[in-house]
């Protein structure tokens, strides 16, 4: 009569030794976009005239960013805040002005474009720029490809402990993804080339700012545990 193999433990057996493994990939690549935010504001004694300059900023920094077509993936408006200011002195609620504020995200894929965009919008009234920050799509290739690194390292380690052994790894166990739990952060390095205006300038148009993109780092981890041959120990 044939015995059945008992299956093993999460601590492996004498007939199936077990091996725990980590893997560790860390890749570099150039940013695929790059975010900035633009914050509009107004101020008036009026809160029509307020309103009324908000949206008048707002439509002109809109048009001019979406004159740049295709190279601006996307285009979000976040927070519109009207608020009145009150006077420091004297009794009662007194409005002394109004404030108004638009925040607002442009995504931009042409980075041969971003230095103008910023100059130009800087150079617009009671506009404040923020940015770039860049990135990696969360479908980036460059995702996959730690993570089959790292999967490749962890059955490579694997392999190691078997030979010092004398023996081969006989099957997978288990496979977590342990960069997706509390892994590494990204981080950013270096630094590539700087950024030139796409079109000419006129003699009204501010000077593009150089901006250099900066090298995205993309950390994977994994755990693997196999099962090995028994190895002769003798």
């Amino acid at each position: 009569m044939t015995e059945t193999p008992t299956p093993p433990t999460a601590h492996g057996t004498p007939n199936a030794p077990r091996v725990t493994v980590r893997g560790e990939a860390h890749l570099e690549a150039d940013p695929e976009i790059a975010r900035i935010t633009i914050t509009l504001t107004a101020r008036n004694t009026d809160r029509r005239a307020t309103l009324d300059d908000l949206n008048h900023r707002n439509t002109a920094t809109l048009d001019l960013i979406k004159s740049y077509g295709d190279a601006v993936e996307k285009l979000e408006t976040g927070s519109l805040a009207i608020r009145p200011e009150l006077t420091r002195h004297g009794r009662g609620e007194r409005i002394r002005a109004y404030h108004g504020t638009i925040h607002l995200t442009a995504t931009l894929t042409d980075f041969t474009v971003l230095g103008e965009i910023v100059a130009r919008l800087a150079d617009q009234d009671l506009t404040r720029v923020d940015g770039p920050w860049w990135a990696l799509r969360p479908t980036s290739p460059h995702h996959a490809a730690a993570r089959r690194q790292a999967v490749q390292e962890a059955l490579q380690r694997a392999r190691e402990y078997a030979e010092a052994l004398d023996t081969r790894i006989d099957a997978l166990l288990e496979l977590s993804d342990t960069g997706a739990f509390g892994g590494a952060p990204l981080t950013s390095y270096g630094a590539a080339m700087p950024f030139r205006a796409a079109r000419a300038e006129t003699a009204d148009d501010p000077a593009p700012v150089d901006l250099e993109p900066v090298r995205q780092s993309v950390d994977a981890q994994v755990e693997a545990s196999f099962t090995l041959t028994p190895p002769d120990l003798g």
